[in-house]
This record gives structure tokens, C-alpha cells and sequence, in this order.
């Protein structure tokens, strides 16, 4: 009896100090070869193991865990060799100060999703070697979350688990696996990488701190103030979009916040919301119905 209460509280001891509260959804409604238990599978397998896996050597409670979430759509299947193709819909979030409201940090689209997967596999984490490539996708997305998340709450606070997330690409370049080769794609993993960390982009990390700290953080106290520190932050991304218009961090912050950034200026004046929608006008011309929600007179 003793040492079940032992095991159990070790238990609950090592869920409580992983960093992730992942959750998983597997979309096959394409496929119509083969038993869809292989899918239930793939969905209870990657639970666990973004779930479980300890990513970092931060201390996290239960209430601090990143809520994130993972979405595959399984496009094409082969039952013979275990092979599935389709894409990945990565999302996270995380709290406001003093409010109950959640901000979104990441909502990305990774196409170049290929992986083997058969029932019965165990999905096993190493950082020394890419044992396979849905690890190897999981590992860089759980370490981007983490980067991504710290960032928000401590200026470049990401960087140990950018490094990581690094470290993944370098051994997946040579497996010959798609989305991990710089120039494959202006949107796969490694650009992702690239946009987030590359001296270019940069402003993108002032950003991710600015934004949720400076400004998100402290409407709870002044809305005002806090909606001036986020207008002030977007000129961040004119900077980006000078050098680097083509950018995947320009799309990852436009699919990420853009909702947000309507709501936020419904109650600014009227100067400051022309001043915004000009600013994004010019990086997001093809948003022009959306953006136009910004200038609308408040009720």
C-alpha cells in the first residue's frame, strides 16, 4: 500500500512538472482503406507524449502548463507500410494577467506533414538523434510553443528552447523527410526557425514581449495605456516587412492576432484607429475586408 501511494504521488509529482497540456484531435474522415483504430492510436500516442515528455528544465505547476493544441489531417494513408501524408494545425495560448482571458500566441498551418505510424508503435524522445519523423515534428513544435510562450513573458526568454527546436532541424536536414530543408519552402519548419531567430526578423521577438507584457498585460489596468504599447509594437512589423516581406512570421502574427487586434481598437478613437489600419494595411493588402472592421465608428 505504501509504495503504491509512493508511485502515485511520483506520478502526479512528474505530471505536474512537464510543461504542456497538449490536446490532440486526428482528422481521417479522407481515408476509407483499413481499420481507423490505427487513428485512435495516432490520437492517445501523441496526447502522451507531448503530454509527458519533460521538454525543459523549468519548473512548471499545474496551473502554469502551456495550452496548446495539435490537429492532423490525415489526407492520404498507406495500410500496408504505415505511411500518412497531410498537415498539421498547431495552436497555443496563454493567459492575460488578472483576467480571465486567453491570447492566441501560435495558430500555424504545417503542410509538409509525412510520417509512419502502425499500431503498437511506441513513441519514444531523444534529443541526441531523429529517431523518426513524427518525433521529430513533435519535439520542434513542443520546443517553438515553449520558445514562443517565453517570450511573451521575458524579453528573448525563448532562446534555450529556439536552441533545441535547432538542434531538431539539424538532424532531420539530412533525412531526406520534406519540411526540414532551409529553401525547400518559405513556410516549412525550418523557415519558421528562421523567421523566429534570424537577425532579419528580429523585431519579431521584441514583438511576442512587447505586445503580451506591455501591452495585453496592462489593459487589465489601463486599456488605454496598454492599446498604446500594442499600437507602438506593430510598427515592428513594418520593419520586418521592409526587409523581408515574404516572411512566415508576417502570416504566423496576422493568423495568430489579427481577430484580436479588430476587438482591440473597436473602443480607440478614431485617429488611432486609422493610424493602425494603415499600418496594417500595407502588409496585409489582401485582409482589406477584415481590416476594415477597425475603422468602424463604436457603439
Amino acid at each position: 500500500m505504501l509504495m503504491a501511494l509512493i508511485c502515485a504521488f511520483n506520478a502526479m509529482a512528474d505530471e505536474e512538472a512537464t510543461e504542456l497540456l497538449c490536446e490532440v484531435e486526428v482528422n481521417a474522415d479522407r481515408i476509407t482503406n483499413g481499420s481507423r483504430d490505427v487513428f485512435n492510436e495516432l490520437k492517445q500516442s501523441v496526447t502522451d507524449y507531448m503530454n509527458t515528455t519533460k521538454w525543459t528544465n523549468a519548473v512548471f505547476g499545474t496551473n502554469e502548463k502551456i495550452h496548446c493544441k495539435l490537429m492532423f489531417t490525415i489526407n492520404t494513408w498507406d495500410d500496408a507500410t504505415g505511411l500518412m501524408k497531410g498537415d498539421l494545425q498547431i495552436q497555443s495560448q496563454r493567459p492575460v494577467y488578472n483576467s480571465v482571458y486567453t491570447t492566441a500566441i501560435i495558430n500555424f498551418k504545417d503542410t509538409k506533414v509525412d510520417f509512419n505510424f502502425e499500431t503498437g508503435q511506441q513513441l519514444v524522445f531523444s534529443e541526441m538523434e531523429m529517431l523518426d519523423n513524427l518525433t521529430s515534428i513533435l519535439n520542434f513544435w513542443a520546443y517553438m510553443i515553449i520558445g514562443m510562450d517565453f517570450d511573451t513573458f521575458e524579453l528573448k526568454g525563448g532562446d534555450p528552447y529556439y536552441e533545441k527546436a535547432a538542434n531538431v532541424v539539424r538532424l532531420a536536414e539530412t533525412s531526406g523527410e520534406t519540411g526540414w530543408k532551409a529553401f525547400e519552402d518559405n513556410t516549412n519548419r525550418n523557415a519558421v526557425l528562421t523567421a523566429i531567430t534570424n537577425t532579419q526578423t528580429a523585431p519579431i521577438r521584441q514583438m511576442l514581449y512587447d505586445y503580451h507584457r506591455m501591452g495585453l498585460d496592462q489593459m487589465v489596468v489601463t486599456v488605454d495605456k496598454g492599446r498604446s504599447a500594442i499600437t507602438h509594437t506593430l510598427e515592428n512589423l513594418a520593419k520586418i516587412y521592409e526587409v523581408a516581406p515574404l516572411s512566415v512570421c508576417l502570416t504566423m502574427f496576422k493568423d495568430a492576432k489579427l481577430d484580436e487586434l479588430i476587438n482591440i481598437y473597436s473602443k480607440a478613437n478614431m485617429t488611432e484607429k486609422e493610424s493602425v489600419y494603415e499600418m496594417l494595411y500595407q502588409i496585409y493588402p489582401g485582409e482589406v475586408n477584415r481590416l476594415a472592421e477597425i475603422k468602424k465608428m463604436s457603439n
